[in-house]
């Protein structure tokens, strides 16, 4: 007899989701306010918000859909090759490479990153192109000062502590997106 390991299934809505739906509606209209207007530019803020999305899910129950993170990977870059196709191979190989290096870490490290976080690089490496290395910087340096105020509040403790990662990753890839990277 042979046992099936069950799999959570991530949730497709947080359970705060009117303040998570806030929040997505704010990040998509502030890359439509701060990038110049054209349908990539729609693509772009909405992928900003279901990055909002998935980070508030991810924030709940330390867990990524896949439904929504790959769904919306494929849209960006069939969007990519319909909106800017000079820039196509760049954004499947920037989502790629940075997919690929988070599934490496993940693989090696399983108990420390989720393949989640892979997947949600898969995404942000699909809107951001070659700025996607920027983005995963910035979300672990935001990740790392996280973890050091935890480490200083609540001391050895806080190394016991698991973070999830999403929200970090999605925080780096709007920074990029707002700050021009």
């Amino acid at each position: 007899m042979s046992s099936v390991v069950s799999v959570p299934r991530a949730p497709l809505r947080p359970n705060a989701a009117a303040p998570a739906l806030a929040a997505a509606v704010a990040a998509g209209g502030a890359v439509l306010l701060r990038l110049e207007l054209s349908p990539w530019t729609v693509v772009v803020a909405a992928a900003a918000s279901v990055l909002v999305w998935v980070a508030a899910i991810d924030l709940e129950s330390r867990l990524l859909p896949d439904r929504i993170v790959l769904t919306a990977t494929v849209g960006v870059l069939l969007a990519s090759a319909l909106f800017q196709p000079t820039h196509t191979i760049e954004h499947v190989l920037s989502a790629l490479v940075a997919g690929g290096f988070l599934f490496v870490a993940a693989i090696v490290r399983p108990g420390d990153l989720g393949l989640g976080d892979a997947k949600l690089m898969l995404l942000v490496g699909a809107v951001l192109g070659h700025s996607v290395a920027s983005a995963l910087l910035l979300g672990f340096g935001l990740f790392a000062l996280v973890g050091v105020a935890l480490l200083v509040r609540d001391g050895r403790s806080a190394l016991k502590r698991q973070l999830p990662l999403g929200p970090f990753i999605a925080a780096g890839a709007i920074a990029v997106l707002l700050l021009g990277g």
